[in-house]
């Protein structure tokens, strides 16, 4: 960030993280230490050499910060605008009332040896599932972690929707998701069994029905979930291996990378980070909301309607 956001952030973190100058160690001298440790994952001692602090004053002063990000939840973390009815987007026009896209990501961590059968995902490695959705903008909309890396995507969401402060999405809306969850109410699946990630459609092939159609926009549209967690670890490098803090600590640290990612977003009116990223990445209130995933006849029809309306449009625009 520059020097313009980053005082932007120490003010914020004033005001509304209640962070404050302790002894000799500045709000701003704090705060770059907690950034420095996220973006480059050093260890204690180097940050002692850096800044010539005692190792127990940079714990207790990144252990501050963080919770002085976490204050900011409510002001960095809000609720995304449903793509309108006049969207022009070519990516997003066709999803009406969508919010964004959501998918789970693995993020190392380390857990007590007879915790790590549970941790450990499908990838080989020890990491906690991590729920999050994001906006179009890139914006993390809602964040999730904790959950062992061999729980499946599904059943983290069904756990984030369950719970009184969890996820929530107003009826009528929705956000995009890959096949992996249920086709349901809220959520909107891909077609299973059907030409799908953006790699597939590399060499110019073309959809020859209506199915690898709306796969391919819904595929073109929900990247965007990739791309953030993407761009996420690319920014913090803490989230890239596993940290030296304890499983509650490093849940606390994805949650205030996700708000810092958040406030940069917004603050800079070019992300610094965006252009390093690769054209494509594989791999409030309680009543009328959705509280749990389950699939659902209306909503099937409802998505091979919009798939049709699609294809056919496109079908229409390459025959004129």
């Amino acid at each position: 960030m520059d020097r313009r956001t980053f005082a932007v952030l120490c003010e914020l973190l004033r005001n509304t993280g209640r962070l404050k100058t302790n002894g000799l160690v500045s709000v701003e001298e704090q705060v770059c230490m907690f950034l420095h440790i996220l973006a480059h994952h050093v260890k204690n001692r180097t940050i002692r050499s850096r800044f010539y602090r005692s190792g127990e004053t940079i714990s207790r002063y990144f252990n501050s910060v963080l919770c002085a990000v976490l204050q900011l939840h409510n002001h960095l973390l809000v609720s995304p605008d449903p793509v309108a009815k006049n969207c022009s987007d070519e990516r997003w026009k066709w999803f009406k009332n969508c919010l964004g896209a959501l998918d789970g990501t693995y993020i190392k961590v380390h857990v007590p040896e007879v915790d790590k059968p549970r941790f450990r995902s499908r990838k080989g490695e020890i990491a906690t599932n991590v729920l999050g959705a994001c906006s179009r903008d890139m914006m993390f909309t809602f964040v999730f972690p904790g959950w062992e890396g061999s729980a499946s995507d599904s059943r983290v969401l069904y756990d984030a929707l369950s719970r009184p402060t969890g996820m929530k999405i107003p009826n009528g809306c929705y956000y995009l998701v890959d096949d992996g969850y249920t086709n349901g109410e809220g959520f909107l699946a891909p077609y299973r069994g059907t030409r799908y990630h953006l790699s597939e459609w590399r060499d110019g092939y073309t959809p020859v029905n209506h199915e690898e159609y709306f796969n391919m926009k819904h595929s073109s549209a929900r990247n965007i979930i990739e791309r953030c967690f993407g761009l996420l670890k690319l920014r913090w490098a803490i989230l890239r291996s596993p940290s030296f803090y304890p499983l509650k600590t490093h849940c606390k640290i994805i949650v205030a990378c996700c708000l810092l990612h958040n406030f940069i977003r917004r603050e800079m009116s070019v992300d610094p980070m965006e252009h390093e990223l690769s054209d494509i990445i594989e791999d409030e209130v309680d009543h009328d909301v959705i509280g749990q995933v389950s699939s659902s006849p209306e909503w099937t029809i409802w998505r091979d309607n919009l798939a049709s309306q699609m294809f056919n449009e496109w079908k229409g625009n390459q025959s004129t």
